[in-house]
């Protein structure tokens, strides 16, 4: 099992844990973890773009001039494609981008994505993170005191005063234990985790 340090708000070392390595100590799988990234931006996505084919597009019915003795290319509608006003060719149509990813395979990916923010020394685990007012500065402070600037920090009930406290910080974001995804996890450069919350983690992902 990896121990790590634990620190208190200020940023001092106050105790050490051990981290169960079935949650963040597993083989780390990148295909599963790109997979997860994929699935999760996917999901993501409205899917709402729409544009008109040439059989869409108001207009066009009668031959622009007749077939032969003109001199020009034969035409037979101002709505092809390639004139200007004219539909596209295979217009993009709402769809649904999203697809499934098997259960397992997502707890396999978050687990890898856990372990290599231990493995890669990105992982601090503070004693609690309680705040008495929401204040932008006292949240930047403790993040001052830990020497981080784009984190993501996980609480086990998500606490009101420190989601509010953190909202206007730029490269900052806060994430309760059931919400949390490989993306975000990647994404980040430090993951800032409570005690409490890493409990939580080993609870539901052993």
């Amino acid at each position: 099992m990896a121990k790590v340090s634990v620190y208190s708000m200020e940023g001092k070392q106050v105790d050490e844990i051990e981290l169960n390595d079935a949650v963040f100590g597993v083989d780390v799988n990148a295909h599963l973890m790109h997979m997860s990234v994929v699935w999760h931006l996917a999901n993501r996505r409205q899917g709402t773009q729409s544009a008109k084919t040439r059989a869409e597009v108001r207009g066009g019915g009668a031959k622009p001039w007749r077939q032969k003795g003109t001199g020009r290319a034969r035409q037979g509608s101002i709505r092809a494609p390639h004139w200007k006003g004219g539909g596209v060719v295979f217009a993009p149509k709402p769809r649904d981008y999203s697809f499934k990813l098997n259960k397992k395979e997502r707890r396999a990916a978050l687990k890898s994505a856990l372990t290599t923010k231990v493995n890669d020394n990105q992982l601090i685990v503070i004693d609690d993170l309680k705040l008495d007012e929401i204040k932008t500065k006292k949240m930047q402070a403790v993040l001052d005191g830990l020497k981080v600037n784009k984190a993501l920090i996980v609480l086990n009930d998500g606490d009101r005063k420190v989601v509010l406290s953190t909202r206007n910080i730029p490269n900052v974001k806060t994430a309760s234990t059931h919400t949390i995804n490989v993306y975000d996890i990647l994404k980040y450069d430090t993951f800032i985790v409570t005690k409490d919350a890493v409990a939580t983690l080993e609870e539901v992902y052993v």
